[in-house]
């Protein structure tokens, strides 16, 4: 994943970030932190980018949202202001 050069980051969608998504998640958890992914189908037949993550608790100050087309998308995003946040994911 790079930094993009404007007001949204770009995200490496050939990362495979999809691939270990469910660890990430419960590397999460073991840190304290309260993380889901989902689909929302309505917002898939709208064109709507349809994947959404969400973070709270632990380390996290507040809470945290990231939204894709797809999962890696999503995913990519979402790792990116978890790192911004100061956790060090280690996927």
């Amino acid at each position: 994943m790079t930094k993009g050069t404007g007001r949204r980051p770009e995200v490496n969608l050939d990362s495979g970030v999809e691939d270990v998504t469910l660890s990430i998640l419960e590397w999460l958890g073991e840190q304290g932190v309260h993380a889901m992914i989902r689909v929302d189908a309505e917002r898939m037949r709208d064109g709507q980018p349809a994947w959404t993550f969400a973070a709270s608790g632990g380390p996290l100050d507040g809470g945290m949202r990231a939204d894709g087309a797809s999962v890696a998308e999503c995913m990519g995003r979402a790792l990116l202001r978890l790192r911004e946040a100061g956790l060090a994911v280690p996927f």
